[in-house]
Parts: C-alpha cells; sequence; structure tokens
C-alpha cells in the first residue's frame, strides 16, 4: 500500500500474540540494521512502538500521525516536523520537555536515554543521562516498515485512511446497487 501524508500503523488484537518480534525489529531497523544477536546488544533495546498488555489482549500502541499532530503543536523546542507523511522527532533538538508525551492522545510517545556508540550520553553539566522523545517514525529512512514486515501473524497493517475511505464507499455504492436492484 502506498504511504500518503496520514497514513499509519494499525494493529489488529485479536491477531496479537504478544510475541514481541514487532519491537525488536523496530529497535533493530533504527539502531544499524539486524546484525543483533542475544548478548551482542550493548544498550537497551528501546523500540518506538509500545506493546500493551490489558488482561487477554495484546498490542502494540504507535503514532498515528495526526493530521493536527498535538505533539507537533506542543514542541517548544521545535524538534517535532512533518516528513514526507511522517510526523518525526529530531531527537538532537529535542529538551526532554514532555510537552509532546503529554499532548499524545494515544500514548505513543516516551522518553528514553540516549546512548551513541553503546555509550549513555549525559545532560549537559554531568548528573542524569540525557533522555529525548521518542516515537515511532513509519520507518522514514528504510524501505517499507519494519513491524509489518516482522509480525508472523500480520496482525500489523498500513492504514491510508483516504484508500480506506474510498473503499468503503465502494462498498456502500455495491450494496446500495444491489438493494436497488441496478
Amino acid at each position: 500500500m502506498m504511504m500518503d501524508s496520514s497514513s499509519f500503523v494499525a494493529a489488529d488484537s485479536s491477531r496479537c500474540t504478544g510475541c514481541r518480534a514487532c519491537e525488536v525489529a523496530c529497535f533493530a531497523a533504527h539502531n544499524g540494521g539486524l546484525g543483533y544477536t542475544v548478548g551482542t546488544v550493548g544498550v537497551p533495546v528501546t523500540a518506538r512502538l509500545y506493546l500493551t498488555r490489558v488482561g487477554n489482549l495484546c498490542m502494540p500502541v504507535q503514532c498515528r500521525h495526526c493530521e493536527n499532530s498535538p505533539c507537533l503543536n506542543s514542541c517548544t523546542a521545535g524538534a517535532i516536523r512533518r516528513e514526507e507523511g511522517s510526523i518525526v522527532i529530531e531527537e538532537a533538538a529535542c529538551i526532554g520537555c514532555k510537552n509532546c508525551m503529554m499532548a499524545c492522545p494515544f500514548g505513543a510517545i516516551e522518553l528514553v536515554p540516549v546512548y551513541r556508540e553503546g555509550r549513555r550520553i549525559m545532560q549537559q553539566g554531568g548528573g542524569e543521562q540525557r533522555k529525548t522523545a521518542h516515537k515511532c517514525d513509519l520507518c522514514i529512512k528504510n524501505d517499507g516498515q519494519a513491524c509489518i514486515e516482522a509480525c508472523p501473524n500480520q496482525a500489523l497493517v498500513l492504514v491510508n485512511p483516504k484508500e480506506d475511505l474510498k473503499e468503503k464507499r465502494r462498498q456502500a455504492a455495491m450494496a446500495l446497487a444491489l438493494t436497488k436492484g441496478v
């Protein structure tokens, strides 16, 4: 499916088993590829989606790349922008103020520690480790969405609301035509 300015990844909770393949694929796609094996990852595995369990239900929560983008509108540092139909965070510009976290209606943004070459990056002046906002960017720098490709149960799909609406209208027209005997 083509990605346009309103596309996002959606999950089907009836298919998700909580295997976390999507999280591992996301981490690998954003951290230098699939060269990782058990015991070789020198930094915490931080995916840009968040597997959530509620009772027996399990599914990843991801950024919806909203048209009105509350996160973008709340970012006082100018670290969030729209790029090729995706809402992306320029982590180097992020000041860790948490405005975007608070503004996101889906809980799809989290502050995560910053690592460079396996080493923790500290705040200027020492003290605490530097943290920046982190969220799904639709794998804008990759070919395709790593989470979708990795899911063994096809629980994730790239949704294009414009195409979805067009298909629903086509189906409605066909249903109306059948009831009218056309």
